[in-house]
């Protein structure tokens, strides 16, 4: 017995330091250079861990593969900076409202959402019904003054920023223009054909209730995002001269792909999402055509 315990205490000391930190063993190894990796370091990969080296292919060994790489909870690659898209979509929304600024209702009037023309009060503007659609995407980067714009972005900051990190930059970018086009086309569909919208308060609603999905899923507290959604909600419907169809459709819309992103199974996790983009997507063009119709 005691000549067992010496064997297993010598085995102890001849465990390899950390590549990284020297002065902690480790019987882990990484699956790609076989450097030993101490539980800091190690990388969870498709087949056992990797040190932090090699996934980001510092070792030698180029790019490591996609299937090695960090994952989000959704399947998304983990970025360096996870709010990179989120930085993107304010500084383009800002920028246009600056031109919007600087040119005034021309520009607005060319590009805000508005079903059909035929009663607006400035002549040479045409809506969607008259085949400009784009209104349905261009819409979602307009704003009506700084207490607009302001909202919009805080709020997109607020929730945008932990939602990408957590879903990954496409499935993240994937859900933002899927709830905008869904808020425009319910707008389209039910508001006054001659009432122009614009305002990214539909992608924005959209990851709110992707938000939600998401915090249910991880078990987290719903109080204060339900808490945050009622507000919104209360602000929607009493508040004048807001586009609720843009609000509930980016909504829903974002519920229904969000809960495809977190809760898709893993051997067909891209399908499943990118999927329920695409059905949602359907639904758009089937609502806007069928608008169009009614008003041509």
């Amino acid at each position: 017995m005691e000549q067992a315990a010496g064997s297993a205490q010598d085995d102890a000391r001849s465990l390899p330091g950390c590549y990284r930190h020297p002065d902690r063993e480790t019987g882990v190894r990484c699956t790609r250079c076989e450097r030993p990796v101490c539980p800091e370091c190690m990388v969870s990969a498709s087949v056992g861990f990797q040190c932090p080296d090699c996934v980001r292919g510092d070792a030698g060994t180029g790019h490591p593969p996609a299937a090695s790489r960090p994952r989000t909870i959704a399947g998304g690659t983990k970025a360096a900076d996870p709010r990179l898209v989120t930085k993107i979509l304010i500084g383009i929304n800002i920028a246009l409202f600056l031109v919007q600024q600087s040119v005034g209702d021309t520009f607005t009037n060319r590009f805000d959402l508005i079903g059909h023309a035929y009663a607006y009060p400035l002549s040479g503007v045409q809506g969607i019904a008259e085949g400009q659609y784009y209104r349905l995407l261009t819409s979602m980067f307009l704003h009506g003054g700084i207490v607009h714009i302001l909202f919009n972005m805080l709020s997109l900051w607020w929730i945008g920023g932990p939602l990408e990190a957590a879903l990954g930059r496409a499935r993240y970018l994937a859900l933002y223009f899927v709830s905008g086009l869904a808020g425009g086309a319910l707008t389209y569909l039910i508001a006054a054909p001659n009432q122009p919208s614009y305002g990214a308060s539909g992608a924005i609603f959209g990851l709110f209730g992707a938000t939600a999905v998401l915090m249910r899923r991880l078990n987290y507290d719903m109080r204060p995002v339900i808490a945050l959604l009622v507000v919104n909600l209360v602000i929607t419907f009493g508040v004048p001269n807001i586009a609720w169809e843009a609000h509930i459709g980016g909504l829903v819309a974002g519920v229904a792909v969000g809960y495809a992103m977190v809760h898709a199974p893993r051997e067909k996790r891209t399908l499943i999402q990118y999927g329920a983009c695409a059905l949602v997507l359907a639904v758009v063009v089937v609502l806007t055509l069928v608008r169009t119709a009614q008003l041509t």
